[in-house]
């Protein structure tokens, strides 16, 4: 993914968590955001952000597809 490409992040329960972390030579949290079932995020990568963590049910939608993240048993 190019440092200015959006992503779309659709909650599909309460309490979906997204979480930045940056980069350098430690990654670090360093942005939260709690979604609630149907919020959508739209967010980019940035000079100081190099990664993105979704916890809870979600749609992630990219330049690169769609995916989902997996149901907890």
């Amino acid at each position: 993914m190019r440092e200015n490409d959006f992503f779309v992040i659709k909650a599909q329960e309460d309490g979906v968590n997204v979480i930045g972390l940056t980069r350098g030579n430690t990654t670090r949290f360093h942005h939260t955001e709690k979604l609630d079932k149907g919020e959508t995020m739209i967010a980019q990568f940035t000079e100081h952000t190099s990664a993105v963590k979704v916890r809870g049910k979600a749609v992630i939608q990219t330049a690169h597809g769609e995916m989902k993240t997996e149901e907890e048993s």
